[in-house]
């Protein structure tokens, strides 16, 4: 199972000393950050894509190029690639090519996004979004997969005789994961390709994500790619953590109350209790992330937003400090004795061009 964290870049003043980083701080925050995640062992970090302020995240492959020549064995991945406002030509090569400079090191999670002014600058319409993201990832599937390509659809110009640049790396595309937090429409796209669904799992509560994980998976099976649970899935979750939980719960409140996802919403207390958000020890966040098999079954990887909502730098690499002695040690542990040997692991570049050949070599 892998482990890691994701972040969206966003710029948010710090609520407790009133700093706001500079655009050039929150770029460099994040690759120390990703810097980090690689020291202490996780295994995958996934930056955002916004093209609009507060956030700095709007060239996430210009981002994973740079983190990649400075880190060592952390995968690079993206926790919103927008595939509805992004031209999937462009997703093809850019992507393809950061696969060849990674080494195969990375993979990819398309979303909609959910900032509405966002369509018309790339000149989309929201009410379009489900339409813009089965159609474009109808085209870069074919992109990846097909030398050349003719096409013809709503929402982009048509293709004659056009070919990706550079072609994927040993043959093999990227993987892709699909992300949702409330369309199952994007479920079933997943489930029709056979890739990868992530689910945020930040904002709602666990019933809805067990409604939208059964159902990827019962339409993963349908499609014939393999049983339910051999279905590929990632969560999202959100934590704080200090050796002592009182103490982080006191830390934490004030970033949670100013917050501008969650200010001025329902209490810590609340959004504790009824969302996945774990504020507390090592051991309560353990014992949270555990549980979370309970009612998505076994699962391939697991992200934690960390750096956000103004916390300071300082401040996210003591939690990916503990992230990484205390919390992924015995999650891996734990999750790697539940899961069942039929159950696959994360998919990688090497176990995606090892399954390539052995299919290749398999008897007609």
């Amino acid at each position: 199972m892998q482990f890691g964290i994701f972040t969206v870049g966003d710029v948010t003043t710090d609520p407790v000393t009133g700093h706001t980083p500079t655009e050039h701080e929150r770029i460099k925050a994040q690759v120390e950050i990703a810097q980090r995640a690689d020291e202490v062992g996780l295994d995958v970090v996934a930056f955002g894509q916004h093209h609009n302020p507060p956030f700095v995240a709007s060239a996430p492959t210009t981002t994973m190029a740079y983190v990649a020549a400075q880190t060592k064995n952390i995968m690079l991945s993206t926790s919103t690639t927008l595939i509805t406002t992004t031209d999937p030509v462009r997703i093809a090569e850019d992507y393809g090519t950061l696969q060849h400079l990674t080494d195969g090191r990375m993979d990819l999670m398309l979303g909609r996004g959910n900032t509405g002014p966002v369509y018309p600058w790339f000149g989309k319409d929201i009410r379009d979004g489900i339409e813009l993201a089965v159609e474009n990832y109808a085209l870069l599937h074919r992109l990846w997969r097909e030398d050349v390509v003719t096409w013809q659809g709503r929402h982009r110009t048509p293709l004659q005789s056009f070919t990706a640049t550079p072609r994927p790396l040993d043959g093999v595309p990227p993987f892709v994961w699909h992300g949702s937090i409330r369309s199952p429409e994007i479920a079933e796209q997943a489930a029709y390709y056979g890739d990868g669904f992530f689910h945020n799992h930040i904002f709602w509560p666990p019933e809805h994500t067990r409604e939208m994980v059964e159902l990827y998976r019962s339409r993963f099976e349908h499609y014939g790619h393999g049983s339910a649970d051999q279905a590929i899935v990632g969560l999202g979750g959100q934590v704080f953590m200090n050796k002592n939980s009182q103490d982080a719960i006191r830390e934490f409140r004030p970033y949670f109350d100013h917050a501008p996802v969650y200010g001025g919403g329902p209490s810590l207390e609340t959004f504790m209790r009824e969302t996945p958000l774990t504020v507390g020890s090592p051991d309560q966040v353990i014992e949270r992330t555990l549980g979370f098999r309970d009612y998505a079954g076994d699962y391939q990887r697991q992200l934690f937003l960390l750096d956000h909502a103004g916390l300071p730098l300082k401040t996210v690499l003591e939690q990916i400090d503990l992230l990484g002695e205390h919390v992924v040690p015995v999650l891996r542990r734990e999750f790697d004795a539940l899961r069942p040997a039929h159950v696959p692991e994360a998919p990688t570049h090497a176990s995606l061009v090892a399954a390539r050949g052995a299919q290749a070599a398999a008897p007609a």
